[in-house]
């Protein structure tokens, strides 16, 4: 042995001359590890800083809602309050997992800009992860965007590319992530397939586990509207993955093509597009998987703004608009199940605060203009359960 101890040093001192990154090797076979190449350690710090800040951030709450005509027959009714992430939305787990995606995939790296075609939430909640990564970020949005949504993208570190029209900000956010050697997110493609449905804490499992001690724990209906479609992607697939006994109810502002693309599979249907923030397409969306959906509702634009108001007074804070519409559906369905002597859950979401909205929705000028008088909506909410 001590005889091979000569040739063993002799090629120790020499291979380096002639074997790349030799040493590299040497340490790789002693320690048992892979080298990480400069990248896949960008990647792995952003997945560990991303995962850190799901860790800080506490589960959002559900809220019991005493609606009168409806406990004392059976029907309950709940939101959970998804205005209470860092983001201020819903679209706070959206970003989430699409900046996970992103990087297990390898789209992302260190220095990349990060683009998307969005004016509302998902803006603001990218923006936010961008900034924990260090990253530069860019949305794509109409030129008719409110100063308070571009604000709340510049308080994140953001910065705004505007367009004409709403249909251009697809081919643009593409456009724009090529010619700076960025990533385009395309909420509207990846959203149903970058959130884990079978669990992983997504929004179905959190509510889910929440109603384990109601007196109804198992819903007899989820409400959601659809953006991307994500949403209700994530929790159709969740109930049907658990085997439960929830339908899922996805509700369709006026002007919106789901509900018409639902009823038809119609892929190539276009539209005016929603006039309630956040929710409704001109355009049927990848991310939107009509299969999933047991039912769909088309809610006027009046009514989502009474529903919105009642709502902010029964809270005693002020809600979005599209809070407003999934409520009207909630009263609808809980409508229905009163006159069908039918007891059970109705869950939906508070998607975002409504100080978002204070110069718009919440604004009676602002609404007169648009929308008109929504008196007789409130009125016709309000006897839906008197």
């Amino acid at each position: 042995m001590p005889s091979l101890r000569v040739p063993t040093l002799i090629f120790r001192l020499v291979a380096p001359l002639f074997i790349p990154d030799f040493s590299i090797a040497v340490h790789t076979i002693h320690s048992g590890k892979a080298p990480v190449s400069p990248r896949m350690r960008w990647t792995q710090e952003a997945i560990a800083r991303i995962e850190a800040d799901f860790l800080r951030s506490a589960d959002t709450h559900l809220i019991p809602l005493t609606w009168p005509g409806l406990s004392e027959h059976g029907i309950d009714l709940y939101l959970k309050d998804e205005s209470t992430h860092p983001s201020g939305s819903l679209k706070h787990r959206l970003a989430r997992s699409l900046f996970l995606y992103a990087l297990c995939n390898g789209w992302l790296h260190e220095g990349a800009t990060v683009v998307e075609a969005s004016s509302g939430s998902t803006a603001v909640s990218e923006a936010y992860f961008a900034r924990l990564l260090g990253l530069p970020f860019m949305a794509v949005m109409p030129r008719s965007t409110s100063a308070e949504k571009v604000a709340q993208i510049e308080l994140h570190g953001g910065c705004c590319h505007f367009v004409d029209t709403a249909a251009q900000i697809y081919d643009e956010a593409r456009a724009l992530a090529a010619q700076t050697g960025g990533h385009y997110m395309d909420q509207f493609t990846y959203a149903e397939r970058a959130t884990d449905w079978r669990g992983n804490n997504n929004v179905a499992q959190s509510l889910f586990q929440q109603m384990a001690r109601e007196r109804h724990p198992v819903p007899r209906w989820v409400v959601v509207g659809a953006g991307t479609g994500g949403t209700s992607a994530t929790i159709g697939r969740f109930i049907r993955y658990q085997r439960l006994d929830t339908q899922l109810c996805v509700v369709d502002p006026q002007g919106s093509v789901f509900a018409a693309y639902h009823a038809s599979g119609d892929a190539s249907l276009t539209g005016p597009g929603s006039r309630i923030e956040g929710i409704g397409r001109p355009r049927v969306e990848p991310s939107f998987i009509r299969e999933l959906v047991d039912r769909m509702l088309v809610v006027s634009d009046t009514e989502s703004v009474a529903a919105m108001r009642l709502l902010s007074e029964r809270l005693g804070r002020l809600v979005g608009p599209s809070t407003g519409t999934n409520l009207v559906a909630m009263l609808q369905l809980a409508a229905e199940m009163r006159r069908a002597n039918e007891t059970g859950a109705i869950v939906s979401l508070l998607c975002d605060a409504g100080e978002r909205y204070l110069p718009s929705y919440h604004n009676e000028h602002w609404v007169l203009q648009r929308f008109g008088d929504c008196a007789p909506a409130r009125d016709q909410l309000l006897a839906l359960t008197g």
